[in-house]
């Protein structure tokens, strides 16, 4: 009798970061449910990013979920008025969405309970990031405590899990995660302000991160770039 493998909610943005926790999470055992948001961001181009990757990667189940993140703004992800960046700037960028983590794990963990999953895959960072507050070990730790709170999964004893692969790599470690794991990083969209296609501004803050992760890689940046 084949034993049945355990189950893990992947938040997937189509990025190079979560493509990456999507391979560890596989590599790791677990069968994978990749989860996305259409939340408003400025471009489609992650998302069939993130289409192509859940396929690539085997994900068992692929769910895009819809939130209007637009109706409170405040970022320049969800508020065309609010220019993306072009060059680094002091404390939390305009790029920071107000609560997205937070709302994106309470989805993510929802879905867990339904699944009677344990664990949820994210990949957040807190070495080659862009400063924002949910991306850090306090949040991650602080909430995992309130979803084996707040669940009935938790309070009968099915302890949830908040795995973060990345949060203690630099970006080239990252790449060199994924590329160990044979991850085809063409397949990810990094970009804030991609066009149509998918190329990348090569500006933004995503985009230097990115760029610079390949260069301290020693590897080859084929991102495509308009």
């Amino acid at each position: 009798m084949t034993k049945e493998l355990p189950k893990a909610v992947v938040l997937l943005s189509g990025g190079m970061d979560s493509a990456t926790v999507l391979a560890i999470a596989r590599e790791q055992g677990y069968e994978a449910y990749a989860l996305s948001f259409r939340y408003g961001q400025r471009h489609s181009a992650e998302l069939e990013a993130a289409q192509r990757l859940a396929q690539e990667l085997g994900s068992v189940e692929h769910k895009i979920i819809d939130l209007d993140l637009t109706a409170i703004g405040g970022s320049a992800l969800t508020d065309h008025e609010i220019e993306v960046p072009s060059s680094p700037s002091e404390g939390i960028p305009v790029t920071y969405v107000p609560a997205r983590n937070t709302v994106f794990l309470s989805i993510a963990l929802g879905w867990a309970e339904v699944l009677e999953s344990q664990a949820i895959f994210i990949g957040v960072n807190a070495v080659d990031y862009s400063g924002y507050p949910d991306c850090r070990p306090e949040f991650i730790g602080a909430f995992e405590a309130m979803a084996n709170l707040a669940t009935r999964a938790g309070v009968e004893g099915l302890r949830l899990k908040i795995h973060t692969p990345l949060i203690d790599l630099s970006k080239a470690d990252i790449i060199r995660r994924g590329q160990a794991l044979g991850l085809d990083y063409r397949l990810t969209v990094s970009c804030y302000d991609a066009d149509e296609q998918g190329r990348a501004c090569g500006v933004c803050d995503a985009c230097r991160l990115r760029r610079k992760g390949f260069e301290d890689a020693g590897l080859d940046d084929q991102t495509l770039y308009r």
